[in-house]
């Protein structure tokens, strides 16, 4: 198996834009993690998220805007020898990347952060109730030290019958 190291945007935002769920990881002020998996937007290098307006994730938040993003596409199990048991791994494709999250209030960049964000699940364009985006909290990231990595197999292993 060998690890390819990606830094050309096109390559990662293609990595991003494959994934379903991004993964946020942050730090309370004590040290402790906290990962949370979420729905997402993505356009121009910044990624749009969306919350309910409390909770700890907030809290955590407003003390350290910090975040670890982790994207992850294209798995497949795969192996070199069905009986070896060493011989499974996962290939994928993933993108780390970091930036700290900036609250959006603005009712109308709000409607747009919801609608970049539905745009990556669906090809309709939606209208928001007033009161549905009063009560969202939208969270802008900057991608910032990012990284997309392949890991593969040779051409001569096998994937999972699964």
């Amino acid at each position: 198996m060998r690890t390819i190291i990606h830094s050309e945007p096109e390559r990662i935002a293609e990595t991003i834009m494959a994934c379903d769920i991004c993964f946020v990881a942050m730090a309370d002020t004590d040290g402790t993690p906290y990962v949370l998996p979420m729905n997402f937007g993505f356009r121009d290098g910044i990624v749009y998220l969306h919350s309910g307006r409390e909770g700890r994730k907030l809290r955590i938040l407003e003390r350290n805007p910090q975040v670890c993003l982790s994207f992850c596409s294209a798995r497949r199990l795969v192996y070199q020898h069905p009986d070896v048991a060493c011989s499974y791994s996962m290939s994928a494709e993933s993108v780390i990347a970091h930036g700290s999250v900036v609250f959006e209030e603005d009712y109308d960049k709000k409607v747009e952060a919801l609608r970049i964000i539905m745009s990556h699940y669906s090809e309709k364009t939606f209208d928001f109730n007033p009161p549905a985006v009063r009560n969202v909290q939208i969270w802008l990231v900057s991608l910032e030290n990012m990284s997309c990595k392949t890991k593969e197999f040779g051409v001569s292993s096998k994937s999972s019958p699964r």
